[in-house]
């Protein structure tokens, strides 16, 4: 097993994720100017782990191995061939701005950044196309539905798959210039990821499979050729529905900005709200979120062309 060198430091950033997108349950996923940015760096005491959190879940999130970007972080040294504290010690630096549990990848984001960050180390500060397709699987297979965890490493308009448990594929359309992504947060409300998953039934009635489908291929093509057709595009049959009563607010808002024509649908397990708009309609959405009052956080992050990468 290698050692890293006493010194080294690499900081990476990753931005937040908004999946499904209506019907693209577990399979788009689209990347939000919004980011989180880890550091690390090899001191020379070994076996010294210090975790410093900042700003989102600091009071909260364990500073220890079991925090997600450390655990992961771990998983790329050692698949890197680098020995887990084995000679060195590590300063690792969590400074979150992405809102937990609320439906914008933050999860995800942890760990494409605990896995950007050990690969990063253990190449020598910097990670190729090779090392984000690495990162993508990793990160796929640890989220099960690599929807959020591809949005985060390649940035842009996502669609993934797993042909495999332990394959990962993404292919990456272009998303339309003038696709602009609104972003309503309600405060105070979140929604553990795992308890909304839990609410989905083990079946779904085949005219809803049927429907689904043709919706899911329509949002491609509305994503990347014709925003005109969002709306149609972003029909759901097979999760938000089924999770109306544990985010009534949230289903309340979509209903309203979908009857004055907006796409708009629930962000990932939610509870926040993504609205799909254009943009010479973008303040037109966020005057009507406005009017919701101070209740709601209305972002218009904007969606970044790459996603993971090494900060100077």
């Amino acid at each position: 097993m290698e050692r890293l060198p006493v010194g080294r430091s690499v900081t990476v950033a990753v931005p937040a994720s908004t999946a499904n997108l209506g019907p693209g349950f577990d399979a788009v996923g689209l990347a939000l100017e919004i980011e989180d940015r880890y550091a690390a760096e090899v001191l020379a005491e070994s076996g010294r782990l210090e975790v410093v959190l900042q700003g989102e879940g600091a009071t909260t999130l364990p500073a220890d191995e079991t925090h997600l970007v450390v655990h992961h972080q771990r998983e790329a040294l050692e698949a890197a061939g680098v020995g887990w504290l084995d000679g060195y010690g590590l300063r690792v630096t969590c400074a979150n701005t992405i809102p937990m549990s609320a439906g914008l990848g933050s999860s995800a984001a942890a760990i494409v950044g605990g896995l950007g960050l050990g690969f990063a180390l253990a190449r020598g500060g910097d990670l190729t196309e090779a090392d984000l397709r690495l990162v993508n699987t990793h990160a796929g297979i640890a989220e099960g539905h690599p929807d959020n965890s591809s949005a985060s490493v390649f940035g842009g308009l996502t669609v993934s798959w797993m042909p495999s448990p332990q394959v990962v594929r993404t292919a990456r359309p272009a998303l339309h210039p003038e696709i602009e992504p609104v972003v309503l947060v309600p405060q105070g409300v979140r929604l553990d990821t795992a308890i909304a998953r839990a609410l989905l039934g083990p079946q779904i009635p085949r005219p809803d499979a049927v429907r689904q489908a043709g919706r899911a291929a329509l949002l491609v093509h509305a994503l990347t050729e014709d925003p005109t057709m969002l709306l149609d595009a972003t029909e759901d049959w097979l999760h938000q529905e089924q999770r109306r009563e544990a985010y009534p607010v949230t289903m309340g808002a979509v209903d309203r900005l979908r009857a004055l024509g907006h796409a708009a649908v629930v962000s990932g397990a939610g509870p926040t709200v993504l609205c799909l708009t254009t943009t010479d309609l973008l303040d037109v959405v966020v005057a009507e979120a406005r009017t919701w009052g101070k209740e709601w956080k209305v972002l218009t992050p904007g969606v970044p062309a790459v996603g993971l990468r090494v900060l100077p």
